[in-house]
């Protein structure tokens, strides 16, 4: 896709995936979860004045790991990327972040990081696996970390008549992942070699109160189009991509994940709305199950 670059950088235990809109893109979102770790996400709210980022940061580390997006900042400012406010350009990069602080020492993406991932970033660099954000990212944490299954970063696009919309996700989720086409459990909670718990079926049955994973869950994910949006349509379609979530991810949205779905309009291609709706819907599905199944 035009207009988009996306890189990733991360060590072995953690790191950042950043989208990059180098002449800006019109940006929404929409918060699920109940244990979020954003950054300028309030100004993607209709009614108030910035109407374009310059790109969207995904990292691990917990809160922690927000500080990476001053080096994704560092690099836009240096290109001159941003908002240009006369003497300074500002870079607007609305961020999200999930907990991977999964190692008994403190690690956490940093600002280096963050502008080492805008150094990678490339045009069509729609790969996935255990890099960047989704490097120490887990899936299926109901019986705790040692029963659960690598998460990751998937990505996916569709097409929808002229335009595209694709999806970005990084998958960090209490629940199990699972292809709605069959009901199968393709990642989650384990209780044996190739077998699944069900972690759905396993709460409607247990008692959770002594679960201490609190916090420590959370999907962040990016849809961008080249379809010309405004930014009250950039808000619904990151809302409605969440669908693509509940439909690849069970449960979603509980009060232990932080769920935060970012959309962005980079390009001034027509395209009838809701079928671009049920495009992003697609692609985050396809992009969370390549997160744990690489394409």
């Amino acid at each position: 896709m035009e207009n988009v670059l996306i890189g990733h950088s991360n060590d072995d235990y953690t790191g950042v995936s950043v989208v990059i809109f180098p002449q800006g893109a019109v940006a929404g979102v929409d918060v699920r979860g109940s244990a979020p770790g954003t950054r300028e996400t309030d100004l993607l709210k209709c009614g108030n004045s910035v109407q374009k980022v310059t790109a969207i940061m995904l990292a691990g580390g917990s809160a922690f790991g927000l500080d990476a997006a001053s080096g994704v900042m560092r690099f836009l400012y240096e290109k001159g990327w941003g908002f240009n406010k006369g003497k300074h350009i500002v870079p607007i990069v609305p961020s999200a972040i999930l907990f991977d602080l999964n190692d008994g020492k403190l690690h956490f993406p940093d600002n280096e990081m963050g502008y080492v991932a805008c150094k990678n970033a490339k045009s069509d660099n729609l790969v996935g696996g255990k890099i960047g954000a989704g490097k120490g990212a887990t899936v299926g944490k109901v019986l705790g970390l040692f029963y659960s299954c690598w998460g990751g970063i998937g990505t996916a696009s569709v097409k929808i008549g002229h335009a595209t919309v694709s999806a970005m996700v990084a998958v960090n989720a209490f629940g199990d992942v699972y292809d709605c086409n069959n009901g199968r459990i393709i990642a989650g909670a384990k209780i044996g070699d190739g077998e699944f718990l069900d972690t759905a079926k396993y709460m409607m049955t247990n008692d959770l109160s002594l679960y201490k994973g609190g916090g420590t869950n959370t999907t962040i994910g990016v849809v961008f189009t080249d379809a010309k949006l405004s930014k009250e349509q950039a808000n619904k379609l990151a809302s409605i991509s969440h669908n693509g979530l509940a439909m690849s991810i069970r449960p979603v949205h509980t009060m232990l994940d932080g769920d935060t779905m970012f959309a962005a309009s980079c390009g001034d291609i027509e395209a009838e709305f809701n079928s671009l709706c049920v495009g992003a819907v697609e692609a985050v599905r396809l992009a969370v199950i390549n997160a744990v199944k690489p394409v």
